[in-house]
């Protein structure tokens, strides 16, 4: 959102590049500890698409959906405190919104749970090369 708004984009690009930009960074930021554990790209890729798609999703839709509830906050300029108060209480909301589904995925061994025991395995990996090494 802050960068469509300091672009003056409407609303459709804006939560466009807003969905896009959370698919790819959630995506990223979980997907860097499996290749770190030598994972393939194709399969860390699939475990991401599994651990994470329905939490993004549930977040985007709550935070993009309150944003577009509020009136005016979504063509609010960065100079507003419409703006930074409405994307503060979006993000509180699709946390809010995304936590107990991202709990219910991990009990059912789904979401975040799916990829676990890599970042588990990789610092059982490090900790013995490094005793190795010694």
């Amino acid at each position: 959102m802050i960068i469509s708004s300091a672009l003056l984009w409407s609303a459709v690009p804006s939560i466009a590049l807003s969905v896009g930009l959370a698919f790819l960074f959630g995506y990223t930021f979980s997907a860097v500890p499996l290749l770190r554990a030598r994972l393939s790209l194709r399969k860390a890729f699939t475990l991401v698409l599994a651990a994470d798609t329905i939490s993004i999703a549930v977040m985007e839709i709550v935070d993009n959906g309150f944003i577009l509830v509020v009136p005016g906050a979504i063509h609010a300029g960065l100079d507003t405190s419409l703006f930074w108060i409405s994307m503060l209480f979006s993000l509180v909301a699709a946390f809010i919104a995304a936590f107990p589904v991202n709990k219910y995925l991990i009990a059912k061994g789904m979401g975040h749970a799916v990829v676990h025991e890599y970042h588990h395995d990789h610092s059982q990996h490090q900790e013995h090369e490094h005793h190795h090494h010694q």
